[in-house]
């Protein structure tokens, strides 16, 4: 297993949708290795392939919800049904987001609070998750970079021209960026 770079926006494979997987072999299992390592040391509790420079669909989560319910898994060619948005007041707080793709930037985006995920398993299965809270939002941003859009993208008035800023800020936008868990330290 490594630790992988994570590539910062602006590099192509984050900016359009992944390729499906074709099939569950070795090599899927080494990445899917690799990505569980590299979210960790990040730390992170998602990651997407494009994230780490495959142009695949599959992510990964880790994640111990406030019940003390640990998810953890991998999500091969993955659907997500979402429930309506809330049409309430964005609480600045309790929905702020962030993303390694975006290193060390936080900002509030309204995600729905009930998400559908089914996928496929390192073993083939299909399986289907009923996520609400903080794990539907996790499978909402992963699954968003499968289709090539980042929470920043997301984001409304004022804060995604505080996002557009930062990533002016940090000389980001263009191929090539990427940083290493465990050796680039960066400000959260």
């Amino acid at each position: 297993m490594a630790v992988l770079p994570i590539r910062i926006t602006g590099e192509p494979v984050l900016h359009s949708p992944a390729a499906p997987v074709e099939r569950v072999d070795d090599a899927l299992r080494a990445l899917v290795a690799d990505m569980f390592e590299t979210m960790a040391a990040a730390p992170g509790v998602g990651l997407a392939a494009p994230q780490v420079g495959v142009d695949a669909r599959v992510f990964v989560y880790d994640w111990t919800d406030e019940d003390d319910v640990h998810w953890r898994g991998v999500a091969i060619n993955p659907e997500l049904l979402i429930s309506p948005l809330a049409l309430d007041e964005l609480d600045e707080d309790a929905e702020a987001e962030g993303c390694l793709s975006v290193p060390g930037e936080r900002f509030p985006l309204r995600r729905a609070d009930r998400a559908l995920l089914r996928a496929t398993d390192l073993d083939g299965e299909a399986y289907e998750i009923d996520a609400h809270g903080w794990l539907a939002r996790i499978f909402q941003h992963e699954f968003d970079h499968l289709e090539g859009v980042l929470y920043v993208d997301r984001l409304a008035h004022p804060y995604g021209k505080a996002a557009l800023k930062a990533v002016k800020r940090n000389s980001w936008g263009g191929p090539g960026q990427s940083w290493l868990p465990g050796r680039d330290h960066l400000e959260d």
